[in-house]
């Protein structure tokens, strides 16, 4: 993953809420996933909720 700083609302990303414990409100967040983060891996359906999304589609799978 590549090393980028956090863009937006670091407090709506699903890295900060999974550090508070907040499953529940990740799950709503990543039904159906469009984004990935470059940074940490996770996914996410909105690019707000990443600190360094990348849309699936554009992104090089093996």
């Amino acid at each position: 993953m590549a090393d980028q700083q956090c863009t937006g609302d670091h407090t709506q990303h699903i890295c900060a809420l999974a550090q508070e414990k907040k499953f529940d409100e990740i799950k709503l967040l990543t039904k159906t996933p469009q984004y990935i983060c470059g940074t940490c891996g996770r996914a996410a359906e909105k690019s707000e909720n990443l600190c360094n999304p990348k849309h699936i589609n554009r992104i090089g799978l093996m």
